[in-house]
């Protein structure tokens, strides 16, 4: 195995550098001379002709004819939204990629070096840079993870469900899904001040009627409910803020509710995917399932049924111990 391959930066750079350019876009026409290409997309033509050819040899674009550029099927690749949204380094996909910077003090001291980059905690970060807020909603909406899965429920077991809350739930593009599908379950979204704004203009849009809870998934949760949904928020988190986040979604469920985990417990063994821009980023990872068991111990809940989504991601469902 080539060491420097492995090591080499210059082509996740390159890409990232060509995604936020839009020059797959601006090739979609046809091939285009990396003149034509510098001016549409305002850069040096030197630079900018250096970054294709180093893509072009490692198979992203083609070059048909010396300065000449052309897309191939790779580079198609580039004019998927959800790829571009993670590889913009305008938007949040540059805080993904600068964060890796903070990788070597994040292993030594356990801790997430995100705020040594930016000055401030990545959820701070988002909410003092709007555009970086919805960049990121983006990232986790239907244009980051695709159509959401209404039939969440392990068994499909929605007997007794009358309201649902999606505790951490974006702009809350997975609680439309399942209000949709079933049009007499009442739901309820508790999102950052920011997102949830935004949640509430995307339901009123859709013709929805959702309660929008503006704040902190720390504070008390609404009391009471059926089913509270915590869908990709567990592996953003370390051990000490997750066991906070559910012992509020346990308090709030009681003894009757339902809290249903997705997509941040693996099923299986965790496998050198388990190094994650969550890790670096916030002191989050995907777990276990006998890590979360544990943790859900302590926050006196009990795994009660496991499934997974039609996407693949699973689902872990408890209830009050």
């Amino acid at each position: 195995m080539d060491l420097w391959q492995l090591s080499d930066l210059s082509t996740p750079w390159a890409l990232r550098v060509a995604s936020t350019l839009r020059v797959a876009d601006h090739l979609a026409e046809g091939p285009s001379e990396v003149g034509e290409l510098a001016r549409a997309t305002g850069c040096d033509p030197a630079y900018l002709h250096r970054t294709l050819t180093h893509l072009a040899a490692r198979g992203v674009f083609e070059e048909p004819e010396p300065g000449t550029f052309a897309l191939n099927d790779t580079a198609r690749g580039l004019l998927d939204e959800s790829l571009r949204l993670s590889l913009d380094l305008d938007g949040v996909g540059g805080r993904l990629a600068g964060a890796w910077a903070a990788f070597l003090p994040a292993v030594r001291s356990g801790e997430p070096a995100y705020r040594e980059l930016y000055g401030r905690p990545f959820w701070d970060d988002l909410e003092a840079h709007p555009e970086l807020g919805a960049s990121f909603d983006a990232l986790m909406g239907p244009v980051g993870h695709g159509e959401f899965d209404p039939e969440i429920l392990p068994g499909g077991d929605w007997d007794g469900v009358a309201e649902v809350v999606d505790v951490g739930g974006g702009t809350g593009a997975a609680l439309a899904a399942i209000l949709r599908a079933r049009p007499g379950v009442k739901g309820t979204l508790v999102e950052l001040p920011a997102t949830a704004a935004r949640a509430a203009e995307s339901f009123a849009a859709a013709g929805l009627s959702v309660t929008v809870v503006g704040g902190s998934f720390y504070d008390p949760l609404p009391a009471g409910k059926d089913v509270y949904l915590v869908r990709k928020v567990l592996n953003d988190l370390p051990d000490r803020e997750a066991l906070a986040l559910l012992r509020r979604c346990a308090q709030a469920a009681g003894a009757s509710g339902r809290v249903v985990v997705v997509g941040s417990v693996a099923l299986g063994p965790v496998t050198g995917a388990g190094l994650t821009p969550e890790l670096v980023l916030l002191g989050g990872m995907e777990r276990t399932l006998e890590e979360f068991r544990a943790l859900a111990g302590q926050a006196g809940l009990a795994v009660s049924a496991t499934s997974r989504e039609s996407s693949g991601r699973s689902v872990v469902e408890c209830r009050a111990a």
